[in-house]
């Protein structure tokens, strides 16, 4: 088991550093979840990461592109990575159990308080330029 994880750790990390080289913070414990939510404040991105193609092939370019383009940033942009680091990932999705369980997904948080959820069933099956422009309307409503 220890090569297996070994292996997936290897294996995610460039899926990692493509949200984390432009300016996402990584969430890996659940004491990290909990200290970023007790003191969140403004408007946060949140991005469940994953392996699956749609987060390498739309969720994650989507992200980085609809930021990019936004003339007002989310306060926080931060990420966990759904089957690596599980318990940051349940600690992150327990602050917003209204929601089924989804990855990738996409989280836009006021304070600590799910304002707009975005989930897998709307980033898959669509074209990138859809995801990108769905998350970057979102985020202009809530920014202003």
């Amino acid at each position: 088991m220890e090569a297996y994880e070994a292996y997936m750790k290897q294996m995610a990390e460039p899926m990692r550093r493509e949200l984390t080289e432009n300016g996402f913070r990584e969430l890996t414990t659940a004491e990290e979840v909990d200290k970023f939510m007790d003191s969140a404040e403004g408007v946060s991105l949140v991005v469940i990461n994953s392996v699956c193609g749609c987060a390498a092939g739309l969720a994650r370019p989507a992200v980085i592109g609809a930021v990019e383009e936004l003339d007002k940033k989310p306060a926080h942009l931060v990420t966990v990575f759904a089957g690596q680091d599980r318990e940051a990932t349940e600690q992150m999705r327990g602050h917003f159990e209204e929601v089924p369980p989804s990855s990738p997904s996409i989280a836009i948080l006021e304070g600590n308080e799910l304002k707009y959820f975005i989930p897998r069933e709307q980033i898959e099956d669509h074209d990138l330029e859809q995801v990108q422009e769905h998350l970057a309307g979102a985020l202009r409503q809530m920014i202003g």
